[in-house]
């Protein structure tokens, strides 16, 4: 009996520890980024592709209140959409959303092609729709900021009884269907990975921390597949940021550094290295 009490507290606790360890902190809402339905907007020569910011899981658009204004000072058309019941349900689900969205926001500005940004999920789900939906043709760069492009382990507590969670993986759906399809192993991201990670046509770049508490091991966040990518440790350019899964993308300047020179190579700048002290 005591066993099986013993089995029983650490299967809750792997559960709400997957639940619990993607908890974001949604920022208020701000002028920036036009959430909801696209309005026109013409981009500017110097910006040719609209952006769309893509939240994580257990997030909203409200999280790039900090980040999306600095986009919107620079020139860009900027939209960010809210998917999936606050990213928890089923990513497939969720992929066909932001196509959706994406196809009014080239209607709103005339574009040929946007610019994607997202945050953990909202890093890797835009690759489904790259692959399995059309996406390829209409997206010209996908930045994923601390995506779960090869899931979690949490430090392996998500995977203590098994890649994809195990047996607890059905209980874990139930909770969150997202949070099941984002551990280490699950049959989703064995798909999505399958036979590459990457789609032709697509520059992808990756930027992580090797802070990150949520997606372990870190380097789970990177893409390996061929074509037009590029891997950033965060600190191998800035080695005193500190910055957690959640700070990365919501307050992290070195990392917004990184991001606009991704959006505009030709006039890349040097980082200058900002103090980045928040391990959330």
């Amino acid at each position: 009996m005591r066993k099986r009490r013993l089995t029983l507290s650490v299967a809750m606790a792997a559960v709400a520890s997957v639940v619990i360890g993607v908890i974001a902190v949604q920022g208020a809402s701000a002028a920036g980024p036009v959430i909801g339905t696209p309005t026109a907007c013409t981009p500017p020569a110097a910006h040719p592709y609209p952006v769309v910011l893509v939240h994580g899981t257990f997030e909203q658009a409200s999280q790039w209140s900090q980040f999306g204004p600095t986009l919107t000072a620079r020139g860009y058309c900027v939209y960010a959409l809210n998917y999936g019941n606050n990213a928890t349900g089923d990513i497939t689900k969720s992929a066909a959303q932001l196509s959706t969205y994406v196809n009014q926001v080239l209607a709103a500005t005339h574009a040929s092609k946007v610019d994607l940004i997202g945050h953990s999920q909202g890093g890797m789900m835009p690759r489904y729709y790259l692959k399995n939906l059309g996406g390829a043709a209409k997206v010209h760069q996908l930045v994923g900021i601390a995506p779960s492009n090869y899931g979690t382990t949490l430090d392996g507590i998500a995977t203590l009884a098994g890649q994809g969670g195990g047996i607890l993986g059905p209980v874990i759906g139930l909770l969150c269907t997202a949070c099941q399809q984002q551990i280490q192993g699950s049959a989703f991201l064995k798909a999505l990975n399958s036979p590459t990670d990457t789609v032709p046509g697509v520059i992808f770049t990756v930027i992580e921390t090797n802070k990150d508490e949520v997606v372990t091991p870190y380097a789970n966040a990177f893409l390996k597949g061929p074509g037009d990518v590029h891997n950033i440790t965060i600190q191998d350019v800035c080695p005193k940021d500190a910055s957690g899964h959640i700070a990365l993308a919501n307050s992290d300047q070195n990392t917004w550094q990184e991001v606009y020179n991704a959006l505009d190579p030709a006039n890349s700048q040097p980082i200058t290295c900002v103090a980045a002290t928040d391990g959330v």
